[in-house]
């Protein structure tokens, strides 16, 4: 008798999942309704935000200068690709195109609220659908009078530049020459060896190498004490988790569209969500002094034009 027919396969059963999220529901609306109904969604959220900041239903808040030592709220911004920039002297620079869609102020905490320490502003960015959202993340942005958000940010601030919520937060919040630290999630890889993931150099590709060109080699177990220390550099999953990029120069800030371009590479892909604010570099605070503060109000401060340019940019070459 055949060991195959006595212990045979255990038949694959698939299960599909009948089971739905908490925010779905059966609309049965046409197209034409539908694209109604985000019209009407649409102009009821404006005016939430024009009675918000009207100064006729709400005080608006006081308006401090800036001093040694502020701490300003950042924005959530789109990254929209990179391109090249000219200097004066014809060097080029690779910038990277960060376009702030929708930003709005949404919950001020205190210190007591948030850590003892520093108050902290909560900042959404980039307008979303008001369908499919529960309930309780929707009075979020009822109370501060702003439509639904797709990513929602905590930025600790100083005392001096608490902004109201409701408050729109603009390109221009920046300055070109400024320098600024932009965190995102970087782009999965997967699983990855040591030479993709840490930039090891392999093994020999002949001379007596039998199956260990990209392996890592030795992990230095031996000896005292013989062990594998904590955060040795092994294959593993790579990208896909948040990290910063520090000091990178804003060269240029386009009022119109609300871009920002700022020097060299941002973490993650196209069209994905980046958190902007000051650089916390020693070595960058000089450039950072008296920035609008706390941030840029086009309703108060003087008009801009179009394009802001660093000093060293040469207009008629980027443009």
């Amino acid at each position: 008798m055949r060991l195959s027919s006595v212990f045979s396969r255990a038949p694959v059963i698939q299960c599909m999942r009948t089971h739905r999220t908490n925010t779905w529901w059966d609309e049965h609306l046409t197209e034409d309704n539908a694209s109604f109904l985000k019209k009407v969604v649409t102009e009821e959220y404006k005016q939430q935000t024009t009675d918000k900041l009207s100064p006729l239903k709400d005080e608006p808040w006081p308006r401090h200068e800036w001093a040694e030592g502020s701490r300003r709220v950042g924005l959530v911004a789109v990254k929209l690709g990179m391109m090249p920039v000219w200097t004066k002297s014809g060097e080029r620079h690779v910038v990277t195109m960060l376009q702030v869609q929708d930003c709005h102020v949404v919950k001020h905490l205190s210190k007591e609220e948030y850590n003892g320490h520093t108050a902290a502003l909560i900042v959404g960015g980039k307008n979303v659908s008001p369908f499919h959202r529960p309930e309780g993340y929707l009075d979020v942005f009822r109370n501060a009078g702003v439509p639904p958000k797709q990513k929602l940010t905590t930025f600790c601030v100083s005392d001096n530049a608490i902004i109201k919520p409701g408050t729109p937060l603009y390109a221009a919040h920046f300055r070109p020459g400024q320098y600024v630290d932009v965190t995102a999630k970087t782009i999965g890889k997967g699983f990855q060896g040591v030479m993709k993931r840490w930039g090891f150099k392999g093994q020999p590709a002949s001379h007596g190498q039998t199956k260990t060109h990209r392996r890592p080699g030795s992990l230095g177990p031996g000896g005292d004490p013989a062990k594998v220390f904590k955060g040795k550099k092994m294959p593993g999953r790579m990208g896909n988790i948040y990290d910063t990029n520090h000091g990178l120069k804003v060269w240029r800030v386009n009022t119109k569209y609300n871009i920002l371009y700022v020097n060299g590479s941002v973490p993650g892909h196209r069209n994905c969500l980046v958190k902007v604010r000051d650089s916390i570099l020693p070595t960058r605070l000089e450039n950072n002094k008296n920035p609008p503060f706390p941030t840029f109000f086009a309703d108060g401060d003087k008009e801009l034009p179009e394009d802001l340019f660093d000093g060293d940019i040469s207009p008629v070459i980027t443009c």
